[in-house]
């Protein structure tokens, strides 16, 4: 990611627990809820953060995954092979997109589907790829070289791999997809922004989410469909954040509720305060826009001075040393909690 538009900051906690929020759940009928202290809490496997840490450093020891690369041809190879490893069906979507400068990127997005037989599907997406340019860097000298993206990119793979193998010890009566979206991180970089007339300008935004979008209209146009979708972006780094973002709030309103309120319950409130951010733009919102799919989107608010997205975003400091393993845990467990919930056959 990204883009953080116009910022607004809500408190809506007392407004939401004092109404009633309805959510479907895997089994088709609707959950009720009048706060986080009424969210009825199943048994649900445990999700260890430990090994989504060993996923991120595995991701990260093929180095920077830059689309076109090496690391990037290696590590997608690893992901694929990772899945199936996890008891998924993992299929593949590969084109050629267009990036900021007129190149043709390769595009790789992979798709790792649990319980196939269900009709009844939940979509669970985060990228890949690399930032090319590591162009939000305190140091100018940094920002023309890749980013090694362990925050951005491989802790929301890291954690969609996690709840993968937590899945294999107890049986969803719904499907489960995992989508790893490739080319998302490749939107116009500051410097050559720069360099841009004001009408250029206008469509660098045109430039992030390539593979979410491409992704997005196939689905629409071939007929899939999840009865929603939950995006993961940056979901490890120390000192995060999640609020309500904007984009999610106006299109899935009960999943984001559902969501915060279950992790305050779950003792993760901490990390996910009760407040509305910015609009982001970010994989979700092709989910939503173009393959009408409600999808929210988990993403740290954290401002630093030089981000809203916390100090290491697209800075060559987004290691597995800036990873905070008690952040992976809280995302996780929360949503294999989500998942769980209701889940009676």
């Amino acid at each position: 990611m990204k883009k953080l538009h116009s910022i607004l900051l809500l408190c809506v906690g007392c407004g939401i627990a004092a109404t009633t929020t309805l959510l479907a759940s895997c089994n088709g009928r609707t959950q009720k809820t009048e706060g986080p202290d009424t969210i009825a809490i199943a048994p649900a496997p445990e999700f260890s953060a430990d090994s989504a840490m060993s996923y991120i450093q595995a991701q990260c020891s093929f180095g920077p995954r830059v689309p076109g690369s090496a690391a990037h041809d290696a590590c997608g190879d690893w992901i694929a092979a990772k899945f199936r490893q996890l008891g998924a069906t993992v299929a593949e979507q590969r084109t050629q997109l267009r990036g900021y400068d007129g190149q043709l990127l390769p595009c790789r997005n992979i798709t790792a589907s649990m319980f196939p037989e269900h009709a009844d599907r939940i979509l669970i997406t985060a990228h890949w790829d690399s930032r090319a340019w590591a162009d939000n860097d305190p140091d100018e000298a940094n920002h023309r070289k890749p980013v090694m993206a362990a925050n951005d990119g491989a802790s929301g793979v890291a954690v969609m791999m996690e709840i993968a193998r937590a899945l294999t010890s107890q049986e969803l009566v719904c499907g489960v997809d995992f989508v790893c979206f490739d080319l998302e991180d490749q939107g116009t970089p500051q410097w050559a922004e720069a360099q841009m007339s004001d009408d250029e300008l206008v469509d660098e935004g045109d430039y992030w989410c390539l593979g979410s979008r491409y992704w997005a209209e196939t689905a629409f146009a071939t007929g899939y469909t999840a009865r929603y979708g939950i995006n993961l972006d940056m979901v490890g780094g120390r000192g995060a954040r999640f609020e309500m973002e904007s984009y999610s709030m106006y299109y899935a309103t009960p999943l984001v509720n559902m969501v915060w309120h279950l992790a305050d319950q779950l003792g993760y409130g901490e990390y996910f305060p009760l407040h509305q951010s910015g609009y982001v733009t970010d994989d979700h919102v092709p989910v939503n826009q173009l393959a009408h799919i409600p999808a929210i989107d988990i993403i740290p608010h954290q401002q630093d001075g030089r981000s809203s997205f916390g100090p290491t975003w697209h800075t060559v400091n987004d290691t597995p040393e800036a990873i905070d393993p008690a952040v992976l845990k809280a995302v996780g467990q929360t949503l294999l909690q989500l998942l769980y919930n209701d889940n009676q056959k």
